[in-house]
């Protein structure tokens, strides 16, 4: 039987292949970018009431959050990589096979993550020795980590969910569900922390409960008789034809994901040299230079997802078009960002040092210099937004895999041993590697692009193909 998209998604489709490049752009990447820039806001909440448990609980998420996150890549990458599929297949108006790579990826991201879930929760502890975690941050954040890695298969099912209406180019509904999210993590954390006074371990709680929210929702919505991408165990394919695809471009998301957050629990590790306040410090810095790139990555999900839909519908030019119009906005992120920060710099540090002067001293020893590469960051967004939709995945992960371990690591080691900087050794470090990612991702932008326009636009359409 023939699948046929309904009236809403039929006029969506239509829009992003033929509407105006700067209302598509403007339209399907804001809502992201308004998530994301609303995300990072709920992170400066919780990190302001982490602060109210102590200091050290401030440290704790930071050094557990990225290994976590190293532990979500293998959700993100199916996510990213099978979200380009689908919407180069939905691009081209082939729904069925959309459909099959939708049944198919949720199946692979819930069978992932009972795996990990069954071969990772019994050994907790091991695991953070193993990631070099300060002993102090294991005492305080082991039942953290552990309920944080059972939110792993809620997560890995949100993300596929998520992928999906963003090939689509549903994203407002993104928006809406993931405000949700944000929303009800706030309120019982809130309860949790300053109600109830508990500690750390009630803050996860609190976020696995929003998860599991739009874990429900969105399961139900792939469940409705009216969606096109219907669940369906006869539409898993696990064939090696139908796997592949999503292997070979997900591998190299997951790899990307996986070293960048490895080698920021490294970078953390090497930030302990200073006392365990500056990783508390450095992740306050981050967070605050991350507001600017978390809207430029929100520019940069739509521009993936607008490209893929016009190359399944053969449409070179325009797919480069898009490309154009993003870097243009995420150029003007980063200068409005860089610009502002600069300006209320010790006001935000006021914010979230709550009267600590030595705590204060270290957010400002790193973020002075964070901000400053902030525009080649957000550029960098734009450049990633173009390798995504052309399939380029392994050039992401080159580009950010030097990042960290050729721009960042390494620079951190020489002053560290050669210089009598202390904690501005990281801020300077963070400085140089977003700096020098930002030329690298120019250049790759423009070797890629010229490679393409020689060979006329001729890409492969579809990955499944290739």
């Amino acid at each position: 039987m023939r699948e046929v998209l309904n009236k809403k998604d039929s006029k969506r489709r239509k829009f992003v292949l033929e509407g105006d490049m700067w209302q598509v752009v403007l339209s399907l990447s804001l809502p992201l970018a308004v998530y994301n820039g609303f995300n990072h806001l709920f992170g400066f909440l919780d990190t302001m009431m982490a602060a109210h448990i102590g200091s050290e609980v401030v440290s704790a998420i930071a050094y557990l959050s990225q290994i976590k996150t190293m532990i979500a890549a293998i959700g993100a990458g199916l996510a990213v990589g099978g979200g380009i599929i689908v919407a180069r297949y939905y691009g081209a108006g082939d729904i069925k096979n959309a459909k099959k790579y939708v049944n198919t990826l949720l199946f692979l991201a819930i069978s992932i993550g009972v795996i990990l879930l069954a071969f990772m929760l019994p050994f907790i502890k091991p695991i953070l020795r193993m990631a070099n975690t300060p002993e102090e941050l294991i005492y305080v954040g082991s039942n953290y980590f552990a309920v944080e890695i059972i939110m792993i298969i809620a997560i890995f099912i949100n993300s596929v969910y998520i992928a999906v209406e963003k090939a689509k180019g549903n994203t407002k509904i993104i928006l809406h569900l993931n405000l949700m999210v944000l929303g009800i993590k706030l309120i019982l954390t809130s309860l949790f922390v300053y109600v109830f006074n508990f500690g750390i371990t009630m803050m996860a709680i609190a976020t696995l409960l929003a998860h599991l929210s739009l874990t429900i929702i969105g399961i139900s919505n792939m469940l409705r008789a009216d969606n096109v991408f219907r669940l369906s165990l006869k539409s898993i394919d696990l064939s090696p034809k139908t796997l592949w695809p999503i292997i070979n471009l997900a591998l190299p998301i997951f790899f990307e994901k996986f070293t960048f957050s490895f080698g920021k629990v490294i970078v953390n590790s090497m930030s302990t040299l200073y006392g365990s306040m500056v990783v508390g410090a450095l992740g306050i810095s981050n967070n605050v230079a991350g507001i600017a790139t978390s809207v430029a990555n929100g520019f940069q999900d739509g521009e993936a997802s607008i490209i893929s839909q016009n190359l399944g519908n053969k449409n070179f030019d325009r797919a480069l078009e898009a490309f154009k119009k993003t870097l243009i906005v995420c150029l003007a992120i980063g200068g409005i960002g860089m610009l502002l920060t600069g300006i209320f710099i010790d006001l935000i540090i006021r914010i979230f040092a709550k009267g600590d002067l030595q705590f204060a001293q270290e957010i400002k020893n790193i973020l002075k210099y964070e901000i400053i590469a902030l525009t080649t960051l957000t550029i960098t967004s734009a450049v990633m937004g173009l390798l995504y939709g052309f399939g380029y995945t392994k050039l992401t992960l080159v580009i950010n895999f030097l990042r960290l371990f050729l721009f960042r690591i390494p620079t951190l080691y020489l002053l560290q041993r050669f210089s009598s900087l202390g904690s501005e050794s990281v801020g300077i470090a963070m400085m140089i590697s977003n700096g020098l990612v930002g030329i690298t991702s120019i250049a790759v932008c423009f070797i890629v692009i010229q490679k393409m326009k020689r060979e006329g636009g001729n890409y492969l359409i579809l990955v499944a193909d290739s």
